[in-house]
């Protein structure tokens, strides 16, 4: 039907058990472009010229990715960049945010660089993916977008966050929740391939993120000092540990 209605649209299909990453680097491999725009079939854009405003930035050399503002159907905030380390691995920030206007230092609404921003919506130049190898077909679902980010980030390409290119997204509308013990377990074994490769980054603080501010929440707020003294790392150690060491069905089981 879309090759019917545009002719310069050619689609094509991907065969295979639901792997993110592999599905990306097949639509990457028969594409033809400079510019590549990954995008999930549940989001819904919101600003008309949302790509041109990815465009923007994309057309720099110095830039590999840029990612937008997604909003839950209820337009809470859904993605608005990510960091590294919170958590105890990486989260969306601002997530579940009511307002975009009334975040950290207006943040949401603010066009700057992240370690990592979401695939459900990203464009990405061509010369960057071909550099960083596309996305690690080990992770099927989990991680795959910001493993991908900090491989174009080494490679000394910007990853920036463009509010002004919003969408709303569906999230998990056409693939379903995490909610089955198979799919728990996949996602642990995920979390633990991510964290076994980029624990030194966690342990030493994602860049773009105030040490000052909290690891144990994605709005900003500062570090109760109490519980959560500048510069120690024995939460992310922690964490690290419990997920290095346990198997995948052990910590499903602990979180249970």
């Amino acid at each position: 039907r879309i090759s019917a209605i545009y002719r310069q649209v050619h689609v094509v299909y991907y065969k295979g058990d639901f792997n993110f990453s592999k599905i990306c680097n097949y639509g990457a491999s028969c594409a033809h472009g400079d510019y590549l725009l990954f995008m999930n079939n549940d989001v819904e854009m919101i600003n008309p010229e949302a790509i041109l405003e990815m465009m923007g930035y994309a057309q720099r050399p110095d830039v590999g990715i840029v990612g937008c503002r997604l909003l839950y159907d209820d337009d809470t905030i859904q993605h608005a960049g990510v960091v590294v380390g919170i958590g105890g691995v990486a989260d969306h920030i601002f997530r579940g945010h009511v307002s975009e206007n009334n975040t950290y230092f207006n943040l949401a609404m603010t066009a700057r660089d992240y370690s990592a921003v979401t695939a459900a919506v990203m464009m990405v130049r061509r010369d960057a993916f071909e550099e960083a190898q596309g996305f690690d077909e080990n992770y099927a679902v989990a991680f795959n977008d910001i493993d991908f980010c900090l491989k174009v980030r080494k490679l000394n390409r910007l990853v920036v966050y463009n509010p002004y290119a919003s969408f709303h997204h569906y999230e998990s509308k056409s693939r379903g929740a995490e909610d089955t013990y198979e799919k728990q377990v996949r996602f642990a074994a995920e979390t633990k391939l991510f964290v076994s490769k980029w624990k030194d980054f966690i342990l030493n603080g994602d860049p773009y993120y105030n040490q000052n501010l909290t690891v144990h929440n994605s709005d900003f707020s500062c570090r109760n000092l109490a519980i959560e003294k500048i510069g120690d790392t024995f939460y992310k150690k922690s964490m690290i540990h419990a997920i290095l060491t346990e198997s995948p069905e052990q910590i499903v089981q602990d979180n249970q």
